[in-house]
């Protein structure tokens, strides 16, 4: 995958996991972008997704990730969004099938039920694989909604 700027957003389930995120993506070069939250504090997850998804509809970040309690809060609001495909990850091998199979653009993890080295795992694997293609291309350009 060619990163241009990863996108980062959680919520206050998300952060503990975020700092070691930040510091996983510090440690590989990537540029980042962080649209929070900043603390574990109260907040709400649709707040830090809807920014998330309009700078990877935008192109102004490639890709993304983000993170909440089971990580479907972010994954359910990222892909309201039609230029969105936020695929939740728990294992290595679901990273590298959303990459393979959906060209997800944004990795969303589950914050309390994952530990730092299965996130580790899961990032090199969302960051190493590649679309591709074939009948895959055929069903992901089915995703966006025509009104049809």
């Amino acid at each position: 995958m060619e990163v241009k700027t990863v996108g980062l957003a959680c919520d206050h389930a998300g952060f503990p996991l975020k700092r070691f995120v930040l510091d996983y993506l510090e440690k590989k070069g990537y540029p980042i972008k962080d649209f929070g939250t900043y603390s574990d504090e109260s907040v709400d997850y649709p707040d830090f997704a809807h920014p998330l998804a309009k700078a990877i509809e935008s192109g102004e970040v490639y890709p993304g990730i983000a993170i909440c309690g089971s990580g479907e809060g972010m994954a359910i609001t990222l892909n309201k969004h039609q230029g969105v495909r936020a695929g939740l990850a728990w294992s290595k091998d679901i990273a590298e099938l959303i990459r393979q199979h959906n060209d997800a653009n944004v990795l969303v993890l589950p914050g309390r039920f994952i530990d730092n080295k299965t996130a580790e795992a899961i990032m090199d694997e969302f960051f190493k694989a590649s679309f591709e293609g074939g009948r895959h291309e055929r069903r992901v350009k089915k995703i966006p909604d025509s009104g049809e």
